[in-house]
């Protein structure tokens, strides 16, 4: 695909949108912190058909299994894709269009209390399939959980934080003057989630519940997901039966000034029925799927 010229006003990751309804064009004036526009969205994933696909992706592996984390990332992702506006984001009072898509995590390095942390920052392309997408995910953890190696942002942050406080206080405001307008330097945000699509946390495979995270005024990132530890749900059914069964709650946490809450209800409609038949994300990541919001 030919790239395109970028036009007075775009940044390097993403394009200036002018064309939009006068409310979408004034409300980042009036409400111009991130993190006062933040929007909350709770979605129960029901395991069941994850655990049968799972199954069937799993069978003969011994390593690099496929997991829920995998799947369910996938599936947002994919969301992304069909759901364009998703991927949109507000800086210094501008609407913008990401360039691309992509998904980033924190990954620990071992689990104990003192071990370091990483950054995992994953390209997700409108051609990526399930299986695609878990090769770059499995290869980005394995570089990310390496002792020889730094992530760009961590490498960048290593060295900065060894110098005297008043320096640091100087780089990161300077920083954050230049980001606003997206100029902040590849080496310092290169691998940092609060620049990415999607940023997720998956709380679950440490044992904690489900809860929400906040959005944050530094970078572009509008959409946050914590994915949390798996429980038994009963739901009732409109013939009064019962239906007892395990789920993963998802927080999701929002820029509300991107989109509405009916396209919102869209992207979580989608989200629902790539989970309820995962089988879907073996297709490419650009091939529509039908679904329903109510």
């Amino acid at each position: 695909m030919e790239k395109q010229k970028r036009k007075p006003g775009d940044r390097r990751d993403a394009v200036w949108l002018k064309d939009l309804p006068p409310m979408n064009r004034i409300m980042p004036c009036i409400m111009p912190n991130r993190c006062d526009n933040e929007a909350y969205i709770t979605v129960d994933v029901d395991l069941r058909p994850l655990d049968a696909y799972l199954a069937g992706k799993n069978e003969g592996r011994t390593s690099d299994k496929y997991t829920y984390f995998h799947v369910i990332s996938a599936a947002i992702g994919r969301a992304f894709v069909l759901r364009p506006r998703m991927n949109r984001f507000i800086c210094n009072n501008r609407v913008y269009q990401r360039n691309g898509i992509s998904l980033a995590f924190v990954v620990k390095k071992q689990f104990s209390d003192k071990a370091q942390e990483g950054l995992a920052f994953i390209t997700y392309d409108a051609e990526d399939t399930m299986d695609s997408y878990h090769e770059k995910i499995m290869s980005c953890i394995h570089q990310t959980r390496s002792e020889k190696e730094l992530d760009t942002s961590s490498g960048a942050m290593d060295v900065i934080s060894r110098l005297p406080q008043w320096v640091i206080n100087l780089i990161c405001k300077t920083t954050l003057l230049l980001d606003r307008h997206g100029l902040a330097p590849q080496a310092l945000i290169g691998t940092d989630p609060n620049h990415a699509s999607i940023f997720l946390s998956n709380l679950g495979s440490i044992g904690l519940e489900g809860g929400y995270h906040h959005l944050v005024n530094w970078g572009t990132n509008s959409c946050f997901v914590v994915l949390g530890k798996k429980y038994r749900k009963m739901d009732y059914l409109p013939d009064g039966s019962s239906d007892l069964h395990e789920v993963i709650p998802l927080g999701i946490t929002l820029d509300e000034r991107i989109a509405d809450g009916y396209y919102y209800s869209g992207t979580v409609a989608l989200v629902k029925k790539l989970l309820s038949q995962p089988e879907l994300l073996d297709q490419p990541a650009d091939t529509p799927v039908e679904y329903s919001i109510r």
